[in-house]
């Protein structure tokens, strides 16, 4: 279940309740869940009964509980639990790593938006000399793509904030720094923060332009090995993480549950597990992003949300290897990871086009 099935599904469950006279409230447009803002309160989380309380002149936790009974056992999620003075918190099913992964290399370029949106020759990027300043220029281009990739759902046309400037003229920035660098420079900041110009492009980990470039072609090198190794992905169960001791339980067991863990089956490291929906929970919030970044006119939310997703995936990565080691024969466990790893990499890659930025194949 990703975020905007999750979305519906609340705003069913409110319109429910609205017909029959459970509550006495408008209906709102549109529900936002988000991820929990700390660990272990379930995967996704959402305030509607505090927006609600108000007009319902209830308090803001019956509402909860009214929603609840009505989210209990609805396809995909879990749990729903009340926390603090009404937040709703989701704990999603089993399957719900397993379908995203499934929607995404589905979707494939599509996914997050239109393809139009995210076609690099839409628009036509401009690294010529533009009428306005180089930021101003690359801005305008690159919102007119997140406007058609945002669909209906973003503001089209609309005027951008102000932005500080920057003393530079674009063909002067990418004869300095390349045409990725320069564009990555200029987007990354939100509109009232300056831009800060390095005196050359930096190919290493601590530039984030480059981690998401080599976050992808990191991914695209995992697949042509796989290919070398004789399999393919496909979504599934990825499997148990290393141990913090550095070796790996057999990649074919699945943990085991809380009430069956042993000294045999001890519970994965909290990190290992955080890693791992870190990078479940930025794939699946790539479409609403690209949404606020239409209707804020900011596509410096997707350049952040590029640069966590490069983060995330390296860390998963370092404890859910997606290939064998040594002597060990690809299983379903390896299978599972790469398909994670490609559909981390397709966010990236759709992202990085949208930005008019390119996905190499290799670094």
């Amino acid at each position: 279940m990703t975020p905007a099935e999750l979305s519906r599904t609340v705003l069913c469950s409110v319109r429910g309740a609205v017909e029959e006279q459970e509550l006495s409230v408008p209906v709102p447009a549109r529900i936002v869940v988000q991820p929990p803002p700390r660990p272990g309160c379930g995967d996704y989380a959402s305030n509607v009964a505090l927006q609600l309380a108000g007009p319902a002149g209830r308090p803001a936790r019956e509402v909860a509980e009214i929603l609840r009974k009505r989210l209990v056992g609805s396809a995909g999620i879990a749990r729903v639990e009340i926390a603090g003075p009404g937040f709703l918190n989701f704990t999603l099913g089993d399957g719900a790593q397993i379908a995203l992964v499934r929607e995404v290399l589905a979707q494939g370029d599509g996914y997050g938006g239109s393809r139009a949106g995210q076609d690099p020759d839409a628009f036509g990027p401009v690294d010529g000399s533009p009428a306005g300043g180089a930021r101003e220029a690359v801005i305008d281009e690159v919102l007119a793509r997140i406007d058609a990739a945002a669909g209906p759902g973003g503001r089209r046309g609309g005027g951008r904030p102000a932005l500080v400037p920057v003393p530079y003229d674009l063909a002067t920035l990418i004869a300095r720094l390349g045409s990725d660098e320069a564009r990555w420079v200029l987007l990354r900041p939100a509109a009232h923060d300056p831009v800060r110009v390095p005196e050359r492009p930096v190919q290493r980990e601590s530039n984030p332009r480059f981690r998401v470039q080599y976050a992808y072609a990191r991914v695209r090198a995992l697949v042509r090995n796989a290919g070398e190794l004789g399999f393919v992905s496909e979504p599934g169960e990825v499997g148990r993480p290393l141990t913090d001791g550095g070796s790996s339980s057999s990649p074919g067991e699945r943990s085991a549950p809380t009430a069956q863990r042993t000294p045999q089956h001890p519970a994965p490291p909290a990190h290992s597990l955080q890693s791992l929906h870190a990078l479940e929970t930025l794939l699946a919030t790539f479409p609403s992003v690209i949404e606020v970044a239409a209707r804020l006119r900011a596509p410096d939310r997707v350049a952040r949300h590029l640069e966590a997703t490069a983060d995330a995936f390296f860390r998963w990565h370092d404890l859910f290897p997606p290939l064998p080691v040594g002597e060990q024969k690809p299983l379903a466990v390896h299978r599972a990871r790469l398909a994670l790893a490609e559909a981390g990499g397709t966010v990236l890659a759709n992202g990085l086009r949208l930005l008019g930025i390119s996905a190499p194949e290799h670094l």
